[in-house]
This record gives C-alpha cells, structure tokens and sequence, in this order.
C-alpha cells in the first residue's frame, strides 16, 4: 500500500451554530487543508496517484469554499461548518474524483490553526 499527501489551504468565515463561546459569533481562519490518498499498487511510471492530479482536484473544491461565509453554503445549512464537518465535505467530494479502484481517498485533516486540526477518514 501506497500514501500520497498534498498540503493546500483556503480562507472563509464561519460560526458555530449553538456553540456557546466566542467561536458563536462570525469568525474566519486561515484553513490549512491535508488531504491524503492512497494505493494498491503504482502506475506503469511508478507513481501511486501523480501530486498534480490531486492538487488539482482538491483546489477545484477549495475554490468553493475560499473567501465565503461558510454557514451560507447549502451544505453547511443544517450542519455547522466545523473542522470536522469541513473535512467531511472535502473528503467525500475528492472521493468521487479520486478513487478508482486501485487509488481511494484517506484522510482529509483541516487545520483552523497551527496547533488544532480535525481529521476525516473511513474505515474500509
């Protein structure tokens, strides 16, 4: 088994919904984004999933998220736009683009700061 992992990031704002502390009110972040893939074996050129293909993938759908108030995203309208609940919007969104029998998605980790992160994965 193969891992491959790219970094990238968006900015947006968000609030949590019920949350009770500051993180209530409308707040942003800097959003670091991981987002890991794996593989059964490696292609005719040696590669388990080529870096560009995932990089461009997962920056097709952190355009939808960049610079937006997340709350207002259908997907986020009854679910409050946390780490963990992003992580699972992107996860399940690069799943549809990514696995294909031999590569599948991971891990997505989505950071609001350099030390606090939340992970998405699926046991297989």
């Amino acid at each position: 088994m193969y891992e491959i992992m790219i970094k990238s990031g968006f900015s947006a704002a968000h609030s949590l919904r019920g949350y009770g502390g500051k993180c209530e009110g409308l707040h942003g972040h800097n959003f670091r984004v991981d987002v890991h893939a794996r593989a059964k074996k490696l292609d005719d050129t040696g590669l388990a999933l080529d870096f560009r293909i995932l990089k461009e993938k997962t920056q097709i759908i952190l355009n939808q998220l960049d610079h937006t108030y997340l709350n207002d995203s259908p997907y986020f309208s009854e679910i409050n736009p946390s780490s963990e609940n992003i992580a699972v919007y992107i996860f399940k969104n690069l799943e549809k683009e990514i696995n294909d029998g031999n590569v599948v998605m991971s891990r997505v980790a989505v950071w609001e700061s350099e030390g606090s992160c939340a992970s998405y994965y699926e046991l297989e």
